[in-house]
């Protein structure tokens, strides 16, 4: 439940050229390279790190939100989604979140949604960070253990077998 910061340049005597690119935000953790899948569970915290390119004028704060597939939007990290605008990266406590809070997390698909005090609409604009929305992650709540003594598991196997003895 932290954040890291880096460094960023400052605007006091920084001229920006009109040509210069949009200031981006690469996520860097979890890969991007397949879908992240994260249990809501005690002491199960989850991670997003990122740098910044081409940031001239450093950010005040960042907003940092999950978009879920079901319309709910979540604020991530101990801040209720408003971090330090140098920050690297957000540690959520999933299963403190669900705890504490009126709408839970749904075990389903969402966006990590980042941006600065500009908006999440706000246009490119050269030297300052640009809103990024790449990120899909799932989140699953684990189901509870139902041992061959319950029943349910039981019946069905003890029908199978029955199918499979008739057929002999």
């Amino acid at each position: 439940m932290s954040q890291t910061s880096a460094p960023l340049p400052s605007l006091t005597s920084t001229k920006i050229s009109d040509t210069a690119p949009a200031g981006l935000l690469t996520i860097t953790q979890p890969p991007s390279t397949a879908t992240s899948y994260y249990k809501i569970a005690p002491n199960n915290l989850v991670t997003f790190g990122w740098n910044f390119s081409y940031v001239v004028v450093p950010p005040t704060h960042l907003t940092v939100q999950a978009v879920c597939e079901n319309g709910n939007t979540y604020p991530v990290g101990p801040t209720d989604g408003i971090i330090d605008g140098t920050a690297t990266e957000v540690i959520w406590d999933l299963w403190n979140y669900q705890q504490n809070n009126p709408i839970p997390l749904a075990p389903k698909t969402y966006t990590l949604n980042i941006w600065d005090e500009r908006g999440p609409s706000a246009g490119r604009a050269p030297g300052r960070l640009q809103a990024n929305s790449g990120l899909k992650f799932a989140m699953y709540t684990p189901e509870p253990y139902l041992s061959l003594e319950d029943g349910v598991l039981k019946e069905g196997c003890v029908f199978v077998n029955r199918l499979a003895m008739h057929d002999m």
